[in-house]
């Protein structure tokens, strides 16, 4: 990790003594050994790269284990007829050796005692065979250090060198020089070969190496750059983010979490230590246990909390996931904290919005509703007013005076009434008048009864209308069982005077179907919206054949379905995805709130609202499918 506040604990069971396995001593001993290669190199050479400090090791062991076989030869050399030769070459070659680690002490780099080291190594070997006049002594094992060693302390291209020149001494010089027979000399060309190949093999074996380091050294840079960002990303984020092993003890926190638990405990988390240690609250304690058994029995945990210790009053949404093995078990796990106050504060502004728009919803409904009782009554006060001013008409216009004036003139002449209708002219004449008065009274009467009628109907539609508004506004808000094709009607007979004046033909398609289970002020909402819409597409078809079909059925997915079908203007396709929208509408003088807001309303009692149409000219068709109230039918 980089020097960021992200703390790290130990493994699990770190910080517990437990009894050295089986290779503890090995362990001991491999740590005792290269503090003694160390004590042979440069304090520069120490701190240098890995690569260079291994081979500055093996620099080392090499020069110390051929000190010592000079040291063991010479030994055997003192027992041997010709021994001095030898023994100056071994002693001079020891020299060489020491040389080489002294060199090695003061040295910043292992070029220089490794190429001495390999000078000394070939020379000592070619020397010996040369001064004991036996070939042999070139195919000692010993040969075989020369490419392993020089390969591997030097590179390929610096031993190439030593190799070549020592495998063609081998391999060529040597029993050129000695006279060697043919077997001999086969065997020095064989070995120069086999050095040659074990240069070759060392080769391969360091560009894998290499290879494989450079690949190593990529991944390890990558690793560590990931590394970088992921701690810059967890220091750097508001949310809470940790990591626990099986226990529950802490392993890594960002500095989000840090600040929330100084906040809640009143202390900082301990890496290694549990998440909540003792002293922390026992609510707190308990619902983490709770959480943590689900955890580790493989499921994702999330719930929200809102600590009342923390400085600023917040809402946290918290995750708890498990951290799996290969093999399935789970091995820890990680908690994620996000700060959703701000989101919790807009879900409150959202819903109080939400509980605006439908109160503004239920006034819109209630002002459709009452816009359409006005037109209604509206209209039947029209008929009311001509009735009443057809009957002042007749009734200023009435005979009924010619009646005042003969009984009058028949008053004049009650005494003798007799001579008056047989000898006076006026008489003569009455009975007549009288007859054909009584046929125009008559005639008048009947007139003004059949106006009477017309009036008492007006009268009668005006107290039917408003008696059902008040009925369905007596219902607003309230969920009910209630048939549907009643409630059709009454919203067909709310626009009946708009569907007549304007030669709209209303078809009914009503099956048997069961009740319903809502709020019959919003269906009745949605079906004045609709059919108000219907009408308004139809008038601007301008066609003689303005059709409007009503069809109620049940569908098979067992919810009951209200079509209200015309064949007006009808809609584009692409205002069909936007139709539903607030604020969108094609209507000139419209608000694109009604069609909005019904929507609102169906989605309220389980419902669903939607609308097809074959494009401009082919009509449209709105259907709203219902969640039925049981099986019960209305038969």
């Amino acid at each position: 990790m980089s020097s960021t506040s992200t703390s790290v604990a130990e493994a699990p069971g770190a910080g517990r003594r437990e009894s050295p396995g089986p290779g503890a001593s090995h362990v001991g001993l491999s740590s005792w050994a290269v503090a003694r290669l160390d004590a042979f190199i440069s304090e520069p050479l120490r701190q240098s790269a890995a690569e260079e400090l291994n081979r500055c090791r093996m620099l080392v062991g090499i020069n110390l284990i051929l000190l010592l076989v000079c040291v063991l030869f010479l030994f055997y050399v003192v027992g041997m007829p010709s021994r001095w030769p030898l023994a100056l070459i071994t002693a001079v070659c020891a020299t060489g050796f020491v040389g080489s680690l002294g060199v090695l002490r003061g040295a910043s780099s292992s070029r220089g005692p490794a190429v001495l080291l390999c000078t000394i190594l070939a020379a000592g070997l070619l020397a010996s065979a040369v001064r004991t006049q036996d070939v042999n002594v070139a195919l000692h094992p010993v040969c075989m250090l020369i490419p392993l060693a020089s390969v591997y302390l030097l590179g390929a291209k610096a031993s190439l060198p030593f190799v070549l020149s020592v495998s063609l001494c081998v391999g060529l010089v040597l029993p050129l020089y000695h006279a060697s027979p043919a077997g001999e000399f086969l065997r020095c060309v064989f070995t120069a070969i086999v050095m040659m190949g074990a240069w070759a093999m060392s080769w391969l074996l360091l560009a894998s190496r290499d290879q494989t380091s450079a690949a190593l050294e990529r991944a390890l840079r990558t690793l560590r750059e990931s590394e970088r960002k992921l701690t810059s990303l967890l220091e750097n984020t508001e949310d809470i983010v940790c990591s626990l092993d099986a226990e529950g003890r802490l392993i890594a926190a960002n500095a989000a979490l840090k600040e929330a638990f100084l906040e809640i405990i009143g202390s900082h988390v301990q890496a290694g230590q549990p998440l909540f240690p003792e002293g922390a609250p026992e609510s707190l304690k308990r619902r983490w246990d709770e959480c943590a058994r689900q955890v580790l029995a493989g499921r994702r945990v999330r719930f929200e909390a809102s600590p009342s210790k923390l400085k600023r009053p917040r809402v946290l949404d918290i995750s708890v996931n498990p951290v799996c093995d290969p093999d399935g078990r789970v091995v820890g796990m990680t908690v994620f904290g996000r700060d959703i106050t701000d989101r919790k504060q807009a879900e409150e502004r959202l819903g109080e919005m939400h509980r605006s728009l439908l109160d503004v919803s239920r006034q819109a409904g209630m002002a459709e509703m009452a816009t359409g009782v006005l037109h209604n009554v509206g209209n039947a006060l029209n008929s009311v007013n001509v009735s009443v001013n057809l009957l002042a008409e007749r009734l200023q216009q009435s005979r009924v005076q010619g009646l005042r004036k003969a009984t009058s003139l028949l008053a004049e002449h009650a005494a003798d009434l007799t001579t008056f209708l047989a000898g006076d002219a006026r008489g003569k004449t009455l009975p007549s008048y009288l007859q054909a008065l009584s046929g125009q009274l008559t005639t008048e009467r009947d007139e003004l009864l059949e106006e009477v009628h017309t009036l008492q109907k007006s009268v009668e539609h005006i107290k039917s209308v408003v008696s059902m508004q008040q009925a369905h506004a007596r219902f607003s808000g309230m969920v009910e069982r209630l048939e549907v094709t009643p409630l059709l009607d009454d919203a067909l007979r709310l626009h009946s005077e708009s569907f007549e004046r304007l030669g709209i033909q209303v078809r009914r398609e009503y099956t048997e179907v069961p009740l319903v289970r809502l709020d019959r002020h919003k269906l009745l909402q949605i079906l004045l919206n609709l059919l108000s819409n219907a009408c308004h597409a139809l008038l601007e078809s301008g066609r003689p054949d303005k059709l409007l079909t009503i069809r109620v059925e049940r569908t098979v997915t067992q919810r009951l379905r209200i079509t209200v079908a015309d064949n007006g203007v009808g809609i584009a396709p692409e205002d069909a995805p936007r139709l539903f929208t607030q604020g969108f509408t094609t209507k000139k003088d419209g608000h694109g709130f009604g069609l909005h807001i019904s929507a609102l309303a169906a989605a309220e009692m389980d419902a669903f609202l939607s609308c097809t149409s074959e494009g401009r000219g082919q009509g449209a068709t709105f259907t709203i499918d219902l969640p039925v109230a049981g099986e019960e039918s209305r038969a």
